[in-house]
């Protein structure tokens, strides 16, 4: 069967194999489920995905939605295919049984959602955003938000969107001028405008419930001057029935490169001096809740490169079987059969890299959802802050490594389908243009590198990077029983030290007070560290792999073949390059940090 969203078989291997799902349902909260729960669940996920999510994902990039009377409008496909999202239970998959969710693992749910995510980007991104504000408000609401706000999202009557972006300010958000103004009832009035909302209006739900960050009259300067507030586009009455339209308005819609069928809005709050907030959490600590809902986007951003990745990939993949084009250099006779175009070694070199970058990162995207799990469900209290100090640190790499090596697989499929794959008529274009996106927002991938290595590297005196290197570790010794995988694990041995004798460098600068130079390559600082963990999960799935070969099953031989192969390609092609990258950080090379603004 030809797989179009991802591939089945795969998934299978991840799920069973490698991240142990099974494992879970040894785990109290998931005591109700097993591998047949969880394959009904994905079969469930992948039928909507291909018969209500993917046939209009052409028609919402060539029909984007568009502002009408002060309203945003979208082409009538996209609400029955969410409300079928919603009826299947995938907005609360991982919420509980007394919820009205499924209490699945964030691992299956992160699974289910990726058909969607393959299937149709921009449509699945209305429900990612709604699932991120529910849990902020879940987490810091109070009983009475909970009840007014977060219960109807539950029900998938309400959506939810994150206003943070402003026009003057961009990603600093030490710069916002948003205000918040008590009202004396509890309540607060609020003033200022937000970009790049996206969500920020449809008509696929009742009330549309924004959390918006801004600055109360006696805030701090800074960071720690953001509170966050609870802004509906409705006003909800005392009995949950709506109200009057809050002095929320749709300034205009932004025509973006990709991902069109997502509104991305300009908002206007108060306007007529009359906009509503409610604060959540505590004053001035707005971020810090907030980034709750960041951390969570940016680990979705991320799965939503690579599943952009994986479609461009298995088109191409498909398409090389199919066109028939040229010999091989050996064949001298014009009038022998023309070869399918995957015979070529220069399209195999593209598919193997492609099959690394996307499978690759899906296996990092699972590992950290099923990190997500640990941080709730393990023992106890110091086995879920250990589980969370990774996922911290990861984070970065999850939201930016596919963001930049999943696109570059969507570059490869459009060049395997050669002119055609330049032209509208074939899906890879679009799948290019949509993943474009996503090196920028969530926080650019040059924010990312700031993140990693001025914050997550350190934090905790090093305890996550400490664990991540004893977990590469372990792995090394895993595939070391496997004489076969030698020559995969000793170079991500050789990175992982020359990474750990770089970062223990800039870190020392950065105690200097040496902290712009050091900070100043960090671009790549991220990419061989992305490497590394990168290479860590191929070599994770190539111990699988090799123990799948030598049980002898005929049937998965060439699955597992191919699982080698891949890994080969990444850890003896891709990985060696990084030591270049970290030479230059080594030799603190000053060549961008030195340039001048005159010298353009």
């Amino acid at each position: 069967m030809t797989e179009i969203l991802l591939d089945q078989r795969n998934l299978a291997f991840e799920l069973y194999e490698v991240l142990d799902a099974e494992g879970l349902t040894r785990r109290e909260r998931f005591a109700d489920h097993n591998r047949e729960t969880f394959d009904a669940a994905i079969g469930t996920a992948r039928t909507i995905a291909e018969k209500l999510f993917a046939p209009h994902n052409r028609k919402s990039d060539e029909n984007e939605p568009k502002y009408v009377d002060g309203a945003a409008e979208l082409i009538p496909e996209v609400k029955p295919a969410v409300d079928a999202f919603l009826e299947a239970g995938f907005l609360n998959a991982t919420r509980t049984f007394e919820q009205g969710g499924m209490q699945m693992p964030n691992l299956l749910s992160q699974a289910c959602f990726a058909h969607f995510q393959s299937a149709n980007a921009a449509t699945s991104s209305y429900a990612m955003l709604t699932m991120g504000a529910a849990n902020l408000i879940e987490n810091f609401g109070t009983e009475e938000q909970k009840e007014r706000y977060l219960q109807p999202m539950i029900e998938g009557r309400f959506f939810g969107t994150m206003a943070l972006t402003e026009p003057h300010a961009g990603s600093s958000l030490s710069d916002i001028r948003t205000r918040a103004e008590p009202a004396g009832d509890g309540s607060y009035r609020l003033k200022g405008n937000k970009i790049f909302i996206s969500g920020g209006d449809h008509p696929l739900s009742e009330n549309i419930v924004h959390m918006v960050l801004a600055k109360l009259p006696d805030a701090p300067p800074g960071v720690k001057g953001i509170s966050l507030f609870i802004v509906p586009k409705f006003l909800v009455n005392d009995d949950g029935s709506l109200g009057e339209r809050n002095d929320v308005a749709l300034a205009g819609l932004f025509h973006k490169m990709g991902w069109r069928g997502t509104t991305s809005t300009a908002l206007n709050f108060g306007d007529k001096d009359n906009c509503v907030g409610y604060l959540i959490g505590k004053p001035h600590q707005g971020l810090a809740c907030m980034f709750q809902m960041m951390n969570e986007a940016r680990i979705g951003v991320g799965m939503g490169a690579v599943m952009l990745g994986y479609a461009g990939y298995l088109y191409s993949l498909n398409y090389a079987r199919e066109r028939p084009q040229g010999r091989l250099p050996d064949g001298k006779d014009p009038t022998a059969p023309q070869v399918s175009i995957i015979e070529h070694t220069d399209v195999k070199r593209m598919l193997l890299a492609q099959k690394a970058y996307v499978e690759g990162a899906f296996d990092l995207g699972l590992y950290a959802a099923r990190l997500f799990d640990d941080t709730e469900t393990l023992d106890t209290e110091a086995e879920r802050k250990t589980a969370l100090e990774l996922l911290d640190l990861l984070t970065p790499i999850v939201k930016a490594w596919p963001s930049d090596y999943c696109l570059k697989a969507n570059e490869l499929a459009i060049q395997i389908l050669g002119g055609h794959g330049y032209t509208r008529e074939y899906p890879v274009e679009q799948y290019y243009r949509d993943n474009r996106l996503n090196p920028i927002h969530e926080g650019t991938n040059g924010i990312q590198s700031l993140d990693l290595l001025a914050r997550k590297v350190v934090m905790n005196n090093g305890s996550a990077l400490k664990q991540l290197s004893e977990l590469i570790l372990a792995t090394c010794k895993q595939a070391a029983v496997h004489p076969e995988l030698n020559g995969l694990r000793e170079p991500l041995e050789k990175l992982l030290a020359h990474l750990g004798q770089v970062t223990v460098a800039l870190l020392g600068d950065m105690g200097k007070g040496q902290v712009n130079q050091a900070l100043a390559n960090s671009a790549l600082y991220l990419k061989a560290f992305g490497h590394m963990v990168i290479g860590w999960r191929w070599l994770q799935q190539a111990v699988h792999a090799q123990n799948g070969l030598n049980s002898g099953n005929p049937a998965d031989r060439d699955f597992y073949q191919g699982k080698l192969q891949a890994a080969r390609y990444f850890l003896n092609w891709e990985v060696p390059s990084c030591h270049h990258d970290l030479n230059v950080l080594e030799n603190r090379d000053p060549t961008c940090y030195d340039m001048q603004d005159a010298w353009f």
